[in-house]
């Protein structure tokens, strides 16, 4: 049962269930014995001589609940090492800390908004340069690579509007210059449906608090890595910078990992459901889902992925006041931000999650004022089609 997957995509990734049950979570390690790693509050340890302690001084350098979370995370990934942070947001900026000033960024164009914040606020003020490149496209990003570029930023598939990147090409083509990293934000994916080291990343970046954690109810940021090099600095980083997550967090995403394969299970078979749906409905303009034939990168999906998240995208025939309509009128769908919860959510990205997107690029990437953002979440797939379907008539009456 386990090995069988989704026709036409990659076979699910060995072990995975296993690995997230019990991967750092060895009874063992406790005195106890308990089944359920403890969750470590203290902040500080006691040494048994100056400078000797059992592996822990001070919970910014290291803590055991959140040492539990970072190995089962490295071995989802399929990583040797991994790095929990306070966001995903916090895990992107100890990644650029990586690079010095003058060094330059690629990015893809169409990239979650408070990435594109980021660089464009905060990183290009600080001596960065950043350019924004369509990356679906190898060739551009081959051009665009310079001597001063140090990182390649991929997102994949892309939020909002759901655009598939090849990684593999992506990464060789970068590695064919010294010193260029490669990082990919999973976090519309998860390890469960796609492993960017495995395509050639050097860094794996992921919101937990999206698929991952999986209950709307933690932030933070993971980072997998295989190179030593590469962990070393970026431990360093997490300690001098001090952007850690709380061992109550690392306990809940902890928590929210063992059931990681289940939920994504069924955001697919629900996501897929609820795409087919709005794509023979007749107040829809257009739908964009990786896992639908029409998607103009179905096959990269398909030869890099193992399966789709529970993330739509499409337009809603009309204007702007027809997607308002629609998202007002919407039941088990909550109008809210964030996605990758058990609960349904719909969101207006225009106005909502990519506002701080400069107008005229939002227009260039098709970010308009009739485009809308799922996120179908766990329930009954009859119950979420019912709910699409009176809203999208609300939305014209």
């Amino acid at each position: 049962m386990a090995g069988k997957g989704t026709e036409g995509f990659l076979p699910p990734f060995k072990h995975f269930a296993t690995h997230a049950i019990h991967a750092g979570q060895e009874p063992e390690q406790w005195r106890s014995g308990a089944m359920v790693p403890p969750i470590s509050l203290s902040t500080t340890f006691k040494q048994r001589a100056p400078g000797d302690h059992a592996g822990y001084d001070y919970i910014r350098s290291g803590n055991p609940t959140r040492d539990c979370l970072e190995k089962a995370v490295a071995a989802l990934d399929g990583a040797k090492y991994s790095l929990a942070y306070s966001s995903g947001l916090a895990a992107l900026l100890n990644i650029c800390h990586l690079l010095k000033t003058g060094d330059s960024v690629i990015c893809m164009d169409d990239v979650y908004g408070g990435t594109n914040r980021y660089f464009q606020k905060v990183a290009s003020e600080n001596n960065l340069k950043v350019i924004f490149v369509d990356c679906t496209k190898p060739k551009c990003l081959e051009a665009a690579i310079t001597p001063e570029t140090k990182l390649v930023w991929l997102e994949s598939p892309t939020n909002p509007t759901l655009k598939v990147i090849d990684i593999k090409a992506c990464a060789d083509i970068a590695h064919r210059h010294p010193g260029v990293l490669v990082a990919v934000d999973n976090s519309f994916m998860s390890s469960y449906f796609q492993r960017p080291l495995a395509l050639g990343a050097d860094i794996c970046m992921s919101s937990a608090t999206k698929y991952i954690n999986g209950h709307s109810d933690v932030l933070m940021g993971l980072v997998s890595v295989n190179r030593d090099d590469l962990y070393e600095r970026l431990k360093f980083l997490q300690y001098s910078l001090g952007a850690v997550p709380s061992p109550f967090d690392c306990f809940l995403c902890n928590r929210g990992l063992k059931t990681l394969h289940i939920r994504m299970k069924l955001h697919f078979h629900n996501g897929l459901a609820v795409a087919k749906f709005l794509e023979s409905h007749p107040s829809v303009e257009k739908v964009i889902y990786p896992g639908l034939p029409s998607h103009p990168q179905y096959e990269v999906m398909k030869r890099q992925c193992s399966g789709c998240p529970g993330m739509v995208t499409f337009y809603i025939k009309g204007k702007k006041e027809n997607a308002s309509a629609f998202l007002r009128n919407l039941k088990v769908f909550a109008l809210a931000e964030s996605l990758g919860g058990y609960e349904s959510l719909a969101e207006h990205p225009a106005i909502m999650t990519h506002a701080s997107v400069p107008e005229a690029e939002r227009k260039t990437l098709g970010i308009s004022d009739t485009l809308i953002r799922l996120s179908v979440g766990l329930e009954d797939e009859e119950d979420l089609l019912a709910d699409l379907d009176q809203a999208l008539k609300a939305a014209f009456a």
